[in-house]
């Protein structure tokens, strides 16, 4: 694949074209090979006289640090995305997936809402600042990183394990997932991400008698594995309220008019948490895995040959887990659903980060109120996990904070790592002058 054209030197003045730039490099994790893309960033970024740095686990798989230099009176702010995509197999698509074509007012292509279209925001504000000379408080550390779609193993994971100097100082960072507008109950909220939910893989073990498939077999594991997945479709986890979840039902609450706010809160009450839920219809589906802990079914594996009844079966189950919770729980909340019907055994854990320090989120929801003044910001924690959980590990909260206006019948979620993701141009040139704005007003 040949580079795409960095056009003018005032390549920050479009920050859409650099989305569609950045999406014209196929980087499908696996196998990623984000080199290419990580490439045009570091081109793109010296043209315009930052200096820069490759680390890589992987050549074919590089991630870029570069340093926009501060006055010195505050510490270094972060900003971080990741260039690899999820894979379009089995899609179909309006427009070509990596072609970056606008149509209808949009950029359409994987990685317009998954990370790219972030990074093409925070590329477009810290150009600015280089080509206007601006000097915010602190220095902004900028991280371009691959694998985040895939573990983060040639990432952050990476980056953390052998080189968390390059993050020396840092105590905030600016990410994906957040400052996106939302409506509910005909209001707009701007969810910005504080938290996010904990990744917890478990495996089923599911065991009866086999034998030969000539041979009627009832009972045996095959329909004790369709028991086990009966009762994971018809039961839901136990709900929890946690702290960041609670303050952002308040908040939405407390902007809907009296009647649509009271139903919302009764969300709250775990004893109607889940009826109250019912009644919401998508947004009752969006709030679902932020009070629960979840599990789904992935992977199902079990027999060789199809004359022979397999005596086990093991299901791979995706489980996520709130803030303040652990793999114990969530076996033990298992189990009381499937009984004996399956062993249970952790395969992979994930811790995330910390409770979060609120003082930053008070700036990000200023400078929002300053751009929309009839948007309501709000705390957000994230069903999903993201690379904030390794970058904690050294003492760095992330925000999710990427700021889009959205048109109202847009699904953000929904669209992501789907057919057809797409972002409107006007989405990435607001969030790039909100992530200017945040540079200008950056202080200690």
């Amino acid at each position: 694949m040949s580079t795409p054209s960095r056009g003018s030197a005032v390549i920050h003045e479009r920050p859409a074209e650099l989305l569609q730039q950045l999406i014209r490099f196929d980087t499908t994790n696996p196998p990623g090979n984000e080199k290419a893309c990580v490439g045009y960033i570091e081109e793109v970024l010296r043209d315009a006289g930052f200096e820069t740095i490759l680390l890589a686990k992987d050549p074919n798989r590089p991630n870029l640090i570069t340093r926009l230099r501060g006055r010195g009176s505050a510490p270094p702010l972060l900003f971080y995305g990741h260039v690899d995509v999820v894979t379009t197999a089995s899609q179909e698509w309006t427009h070509p997936p990596f072609e970056g074509n606008i149509a209808d007012g949009y950029i359409w292509g994987r990685g317009s809402l998954d990370c790219k279209g972030g990074l093409a925001m925070m590329m477009g504000a810290l150009l600015r600042a280089k080509a206007e000379g601006l000097e915010p408080a602190g220095d902004v550390v900028f991280s371009v990183m691959c694998d985040e779609e895939d573990g983060s193993e040639y990432g952050a994971k990476y980056l953390v394990a052998h080189h968390p100097d390059h993050f020396a100082g840092i105590r905030y960072a600016i990410s994906e997932f957040g400052g996106v507008s939302t409506h509910i109950g005909g209001e707009r909220f701007y969810p910005i991400q504080i938290a996010e939910k904990q990744k917890c893989w478990v495996r089923a073990i599911v065991r009866g008698p086999s034998g030969h498939g000539a041979r009627p077999m009832r009972g045996g594991s095959m329909a004790r594995l369709a028991r086990v997945l009966r009762r994971l479709e018809r039961n839901k986890l136990p709900v929890h309220v946690t702290p960041v979840v609670k303050q952002m039902i308040e908040i939405i609450s407390s902007s809907l008019p009296f009647y649509k706010g009271m139903v919302l809160r009764q969300v709250l009450n775990p004893r109607l948490t889940d009826r109250i839920l019912g009644i919401l219809g998508e947004t009752g589906e969006n709030f679902e895995p932020l009070l629960h802990n979840t599990v789904n079914a992935t992977v199902v594996r079990g027999g060789d040959k199809i004359n022979v009844i397999p005596g086990e079966i093991t299901v791979e189950l995706d489980g996520r887990l709130l803030p303040g919770y652990g793999p114990d729980d969530l076996l033990g909340e298992l189990r009381h659903i499937i009984g004996q019907l399956a062993e249970l055994e952790v395969v992979l854990y994930d811790p995330g980060p910390p409770e979060p320090d609120m003082t930053f989120f008070t700036v990000l929801a200023d400078l929002l109120r300053d751009f929309d003044t009839e948007g309501v910001p709000m705390p957000l924690l994230l069903p999903a996990v993201t690379d904030a959980r390794f970058l904690s590990q050294i003492g760095i909260q992330t925000f999710g904070f990427t700021p889009m206006q959205l048109p109202k019948d847009f699904n953000f979620f929904a669209t992501i790592h789907a057919a057809d993701e797409r972002i409107p141009v006007g989405a990435v040139e607001f969030g790039a002058k909100v992530l200017y704005t945040l540079l200008q007003r950056y202080e200690a």
